[in-house]
Formats: structure tokens, C-alpha cells, sequence
């Protein structure tokens, strides 16, 4: 009997069996992928992964990042995000070296009560920290802390809006005009402005020279007799200073050294106090100075420092001038390129800028039409606390001399304006530039003799008596 052959016999029927039931099972899974859109609504598609065909898919399952067609179920290994950093704070600004941060200074017109004073303390937010009655403008002046960090011009905003205030402004930093150091010539300013023949006819007798500067020592045999009054502005303890002794010398010394009025008066005014920067003060303190020189019948501010503008300054400045005091500062050593300085580069006052030996600017001068006149200023041999004596460079030792030499003329010629004696030594000035003014050495250098020899006072006669010395 033939054997009837069975299709569905043997391992090759079996085998296409099993590969057709595996396509019917995996053609669902097949069709419902080619159901889904990349970044459809129901499903969250990431990177691609290997599709794996033994899984079936529901369009409402979540499932993890597609990397590389290979679908990966469920979420990744739970990871701990990075720690926060904590944003980086921004640099602190540098303080601005023109005036005092976290500090306003108010005027308030007369001597106002404290009731007053506190109000509008407390209306402001501020802190008062110290006032001072300033007759030379007739008014009130006061420091005030800003406690809370607003910024100063913020705060001198919202004052100059108060009607009960008369002027609020920053309090501004003032720096003494030297430096320290340099060669010893033995005083070569005298030859230069030609200051022994001035002292033939005048030493600067009966005249009184407020220096407005750092802390002076007056027990300096140099300056044995010379200091008249002394006033500390700064109600300070410090010790007498390099800078303010050595400008006192300029004007006055009397011993080794020869200075350039030795028989005049000084008034001692300690308005500037040690700091990390050097000797500074402030627009509060310089008033405080000015105020002191005008009471006590100063007919000469010598003011050896210099600073940026200021209004309240100013207006102390033209009140002196108002009452005939010659005011005389240094032009400053911020260099040719820099802006005015204040005071020297103010209306009322005479500017001085400094030469050496060889009659050249000082390189860190400043320079402008402010500069009336020039001076010995570099390598100056001058007085230091406690009996020594020292070398410095700077405008500050020009205006000294300048100082000095208007002592002489009023004690030649007591009835001097500030105004004659300015004109005086612009035109009796040496050229040192081209042909007339410039702004290096304004009108030129100073000449002692030829200034004191221009102010003679005229002969009395027996109808007209000489005019009392200004006060």
C-alpha cells in the first residue's frame, strides 16, 4: 500500500507553520506602531532607540526615551539633579574717591531748633552725625549718615526737594598737593623768585596767613614765634604732620632755612586727618577752616590741596573774597590731561602751578587757563615734625611761596585788594612759555622783588591818613 503524502507533515511544513503564526503575532504590534506621529498628543517621544517587536504599544502608555528605534519601557534610573549653584554676586563697585559714600551734607538756612533738625532727619531716614554753625555764610550745616544703603545721589535728590532745606550735596574728599622724597638742592626757590632782595624791603610783618592743611608742628624751631592761633577742625588727637609743617615752613621759616614772608603770622587750621590714601578732608571740614580763617582776621588762605567742584566750597570761597582775603591754592598734581581741580581752578582764587630748578613744569602739574602763576615746587627742602627737615615735590609747596609772597605786599601795602594783589603778581610774573599766557605756567613765574616793588604805598600826607590794615 502506497503511503499518501501528508503536506502538513515533516520539519519543513512545521517550520513555514511557525514563521506564519509569527507574522500573524507580530503584525498587530507592527500596525499599531504605524499608528503613532512623532510628538503626537499621547505619547512622549524622545531620542530614538532599536524597536523591540515582542512589545505591544497603547497610544495612552507613557513610555521613555526612543533611541535609536529601540524603545526603552519605563522611565530612566531616577538621578539627582546637579546642586544649584548660587548665582555669582556682581564685582562691588569701587568706591568713588571724590566724596564720602553712605553720606549727605545739609544746609539749613540760620541755627534751626533741634525739634526741627529731627524731623526732617526722621522724614529722610538719616542719621545726623555732627553739625556746624558757618558765620561766613550765615548758616547751618550738617553730616548725615544714610543707614539704610540708598545711593547718595538718590538721597541728595529727595532732600533738594524739601522745602525746609536750603542745599544738600555729597560731602567731597579733598587731598593734600606733595610728594615725598627727591634730590637735596639747598634752596634754589629763593635765587628763582629772587626773594632776598623782596625781603630788603618787606618780611611780611603784621600779616596773618591762615594754612588750611594737615596738623603742623609748632614747636619746629623753624617755626619758633610764627603760629599766632591754632584751630583743629577735625577735633582730632593726631600728631603734627609731614605735609602741613612743611607748608608752614615755605611761608614762614625763619631758622636754617629762610622761608618766603619769615616775620608773618600763621594760623594753624588742622583740616585734613591721616588715611590709608594719604591725608584727606572734606567739604564739611574745609568750611569748617574757611570759617575759622575769616573770624580770626586771616588777610591770606593758603589752601594746599585740591578736589573736585563743589558748590558749597565755592560759595565759602567767594564769601572770603567778598570780605578782601587773598585766596591762593595749588592748581593740583592729577597731570596735564587731567580735569580742574578745586579750589585752584576756582574764579576767586589765585591758581599756582610748580617748576623746578631748571625752570621746567612739574610733569604731574595739572594744566589749564586756570593757572595764574608758577612756583618753585619740586625738590623743596622744608621743615618735618619734631625738628627734622625733608625734600617733597608738588604744587602744594608752589602755592606756599605764592602765599608768602602776597604777605609781602600787604605788608608793604596794607591797603591791597585780593584783586590788586592777583594782578600784581600775574604782571610782574617772569614768561617761562611762549609769549604771554598758557596753560602750563599761566602768566609766568613769580618774582618777589619786581611784585613788591609793583605795590608800593603811595607817601601820606599830613590831610589824608594811611588806611588801617584790613581785617
Amino acid at each position: 500500500m502506497t503511503k499518501r503524502h501528508d503536506p502538513f507533515n515533516g520539519p519543513k511544513v512545521w517550520l513555514l507553520a511557525a514563521a506564519v503564526a509569527l507574522s500573524s503575532f507580530a503584525a498587530p504590534a507592527q500596525a499599531q506602531m504605524r499608528n503613532f506621529s512623532v510628538g503626537g498628543p499621547n505619547i512622549h517621544v524622545g531620542p530614538r532607540i532599536p524597536i523591540n517587536p515582542g512589545v505591544r504599544y497603547s497610544p495612552n502608555l507613557h513610555y521613555g526615551p526612543v533611541i535609536e528605534d529601540r524603545i526603552y519601557n519605563g522611565p530612566p534610573p531616577s538621578r539627582r539633579p546637579p546642586p544649584e549653584r548660587a548665582a555669582k554676586k556682581p564685582p562691588r563697585a569701587a568706591a568713588d574717591p571724590t566724596y564720602v559714600p553712605n553720606e549727605v551734607l545739609i544746609e539749613i538756612a540760620g541755627q534751626p531748633t533741634d525739634a526741627q533738625v529731627q524731623a526732617i532727619a526722621k522724614k529722610h531716614r538719616l542719621r545726623p552725625m555732627q553739625s556746624q554753625h558757618i558765620a561766613l555764610l550765615d548758616t547751618t550745616f550738617y553730616r548725615w549718615r544714610i543707614p539704610d544703603g540708598r545711593p547718595v545721589d538718590t538721597v541728595v535728590k529727595q532732600l533738594s526737594a524739601d522745602r525746609g532745606i536750603r542745599s544738600a550735596q555729597r560731602n567731597s574728599i579733598f587731598r593734600l598737593q606733595d610728594e615725598q622724597g627727591g634730590k637735596v638742592p639747598f634752596q634754589y626757590a629763593l635765587a628763582k623768585l629772587r626773594l632776598p632782595e623782596a625781603q630788603a624791603i618787606s618780611t611780611g610783618e603784621k600779616i596773618r596767613v591762615a594754612v588750611i592743611d594737615s596738623g603742623i608742628d609748632a614747636g619746629h624751631p623753624e617755626l619758633a614765634g610764627s603760629i599766632e592761633a591754632t584751630f583743629d577742625a577735625l577735633d582730632s588727637k593726631e600728631a603734627a604732620h609731614a605735609h602741613g609743617t612743611s607748608i608752614a615752613g615755605v611761608i614762614a621759616a625763619h631758622g636754617t632755612l629762610k622761608g618766603a614772608a619769615p616775620a608773618a603770622k600763621l594760623l594753624a587750621i588742622r583740616a585734613f586727618g591721616e588715611a590709608k590714601s594719604g591725608a584727606s578732608s572734606t567739604t564739611f571740614v574745609v568750611l569748617k577752616g574757611l570759617d575759622y580763617a575769616a573770624a580770626n582776621g586771616a588777610q591770606i588762605i593758603n589752601m594746599s590741596f585740591a578736589g573736585p567742584r563743589d558748590r558749597l566750597v565755592e560759595r565759602g570761597l567767594a564769601a572770603a573774597a567778598a570780605r578782601n582775603i587773598v585766596l591762593v591754592a595749588a592748581v593740583g598734581n592729577a597731570g596735564p590731561k587731567s580735569a580742574p581741580l578745586f579750589p585752584g581752578a576756582d574764579s576767586h582764587v589765585i591758581g599756582v602751578t610748580a617748576t623746578d630748578a631748571a625752570d621746567q613744569i612739574f610733569a604731574k602739574a595739572n594744566q589749564g587757563a586756570y593757572v595764574a602763576v608758577a612756583a618753585p615746587g619740586v625738590d623743596i627742602l622744608a621743615p618735618l615734625p619734631g625738628g627734622k627737615y625733608g625734600v617733597s615735590s608738588g604744587t602744594s609747596l608752589s602755592a606756599a611761596y605764592v602765599s608768602g609772597l602776597a604777605a609781602l605786599m600787604l605788608s608793604r601795602n596794607p591797603a591791597l585788594t585780593a584783586d590788586e594783589v592777583r594782578q600784581a603778581l600775574v604782571q610782574s610774573a617772569r614768561d617761562l612759555g611762549p609769549a604771554g599766557r598758557d596753560d602750563r605756567f599761566g602768566a609766568g613765574e613769580a618774582d618777589a622783588f619786581a611784585a613788591v616793588s609793583m605795590v608800593a604805598a603811595p607817601v601820606a600826607t599830613a590831610s589824608e591818613p594811611p588806611k588801617p590794615m584790613p581785617r
